[in-house]
């Protein structure tokens, strides 16, 4: 009940009554009442006026199922949710609710994680109250070589979600690369989330598979959001929207943009198996893109010129002899030729 009188509250401009609440959901207007105190008491900033009814003035940045369920608003993505105090890893938890047999979309959300996991094995600090961790269930009908390609479209629906949550010289909607570039949020290929040459937001896709078919997909996503001090090794590199925009951000709603993007997106991926009808808008967001790069693979490193991905994900750069070359993003890593980026 908690979730259906937040969506009230959210969705009336004004006030509401509590007799038009206790009718809506067919309870009392002392369970209404009860409820109302409750998310008084958790910190959300409900007005109760006599003869006018309750209104939602502010909330608390908390990521319970609760908040998530009354701001999400997509017809699969997010529609399941799992939520964690703390956790290992929302992944290992995706993984274990998908061989349980969790439906398409189921979300798994911690505040913190005890053995995050970033590309190549490397740990994610998951510290609690401050950022991001989540993992959502995919269960694509592609050929298991098609699987990789997620990680882009996630990628692509990282990047736009925090643009539309931020607002900044968004567009209409707050969805397209224009709105993405004009809030200063890239995309490193293939999975990293950028600013000011600073890592905001990682990407771990993991599949578990037969020999051609998808079981199912694991993608997890983490983005530093209100941390302000960052672990010696990494503070040169990692970035968060607090100290990038100077203010701090609710956790929940940026969730909830990220999945009404990543809906949208996966779809359309599904439409073509490929990335043909979303390249566009991740090649305007890609740091990388008309830059040279530095190629670091198992057996060589070369410097090369980036031209952008093609419409199977794959980085095409020109070498130095001038001959084309397509970089498959489990091979090698990709970096600027003087840092990071």
């Amino acid at each position: 009940m908690k979730t259906e009188i937040l969506k009230l509250l959210r969705e009336t401009d004004g006030y509401v009554s509590g007799q038009q609440i206790s009718r809506k959901l067919d309870v009392s207007r002392t369970a209404v009442w009860k409820v109302i105190r409750r998310l008084q008491e958790e910190g959300y900033q409900v007005e109760a006026v006599r003869n006018k009814g309750y209104r939602i003035a502010d909330s608390p940045d908390l990521v319970t199922k609760e908040e998530l369920d009354s701001l999400i608003k997509t017809r699969w993505a997010g529609r399941n949710i799992l939520c964690f105090d703390v956790t290992d890893s929302t992944n290992l938890r995706i993984r274990q609710a998908g061989d349980a047999g969790a439906p398409h979309g189921t979300l798994a959300v911690a505040d913190s994680q005890t053995a995050g996991r970033g590309r190549r094995g490397r740990s994610w600090e998951s510290p609690a109250g401050n950022s991001i961790y989540m993992s959502i269930l995919l269960r694509p009908q592609i050929p298991p070589e098609k699987a990789s390609m997620i990680t882009l479209v996630m990628a692509l629906s990282v990047a736009e979600g925090i643009t539309r949550c931020l607002g900044e010289n968004a567009g209409a909607d707050g969805s397209g690369a224009d709105a993405g570039a004009a809030s200063g949020i890239r995309i490193k290929w293939p999975n990293d989330i950028i600013i000011n040459g600073k890592k905001l937001a990682g990407i771990l896709t993991e599949m578990s598979a037969q020999i051609d078919y998808i079981d199912h997909v694991t993608v997890g996503v983490g983005i530093n959001v209100n941390t302000v001090d960052f672990p010696e090794e990494i503070k040169e590199t990692a970035t968060s929207v607090r100290k990038e925009y100077g203010r701090l951000v609710k956790r929940a709603p940026l969730i909830a943009a990220v999945m009404e993007r990543l809906e949208e997106n996966y779809q359309m991926f599904l439409r073509t198996e490929d990335l043909s009808g979303l390249m566009d808008r991740y090649n305007d967001l890609l740091v990388n893109r008309d830059r040279d790069v530095l190629i670091i693979g198992a057996k060589e490193k070369y410097q090369a010129h980036s031209m952008g991905i093609d419409r199977t994900g794959e980085l095409v750069v020109r070498k130095d002899d001038g001959t084309i070359e397509k970089i498959y993003s489990g091979e090698v890593s990709v970096r600027g030729v003087y840092g990071y980026t």
